[in-house]
């Protein structure tokens, strides 16, 4: 019998947080090559990601990746967030991932990011 894949499909939602100057990315499903592309063309994830779009004096000050629904990654969706990352720290903006479940901390720990990213355990950690 054949198996169906059957995930929920990636999303990324932006919005601004409760603090001025902080904005969270809500990604939800798993945030793998497949899953995402099939969402998402690749320019549309980068500038969302990256905030292409905005004018260099209106960059947050936080900015929050909410990993809460993201179930698994793989190494594109790792390679987006560190990318993320260090797009962040050249621009001077805090990074912080929140959320992040335990197949998700596995991958972390294995590629050594979680010695660079920091983690809380929710969005009101670091935007309460």
């Amino acid at each position: 019998q054949a198996q169906t894949w059957k995930a929920t499909p990636f999303t990324i939602e932006r919005k601004d947080g409760k603090t001025a100057g902080t904005v969270i990315f809500r990604l939800r499903g798993p945030f793998t090559h497949r899953d995402m592309f099939a969402s998402l063309a690749p320019v549309v994830v980068d500038n969302m990601l990256n905030f292409q779009s905005e004018p260099s004096d209106t960059l947050p000050k936080v900015n929050i990746v909410d990993l809460t629904e993201v179930p698994y990654m793989d190494s594109a969706g790792l390679g987006r967030i560190v990318r993320h990352y260090v797009h962040c720290r050249g621009k001077g903006v805090r990074m912080v991932a929140v959320g992040v479940g335990p197949r998700v901390v596995e991958l972390f720990k294995i590629t050594k990011v979680d010695a660079v990213i920091p983690m809380a355990g929710s969005v009101e950690e670091v935007d309460g």
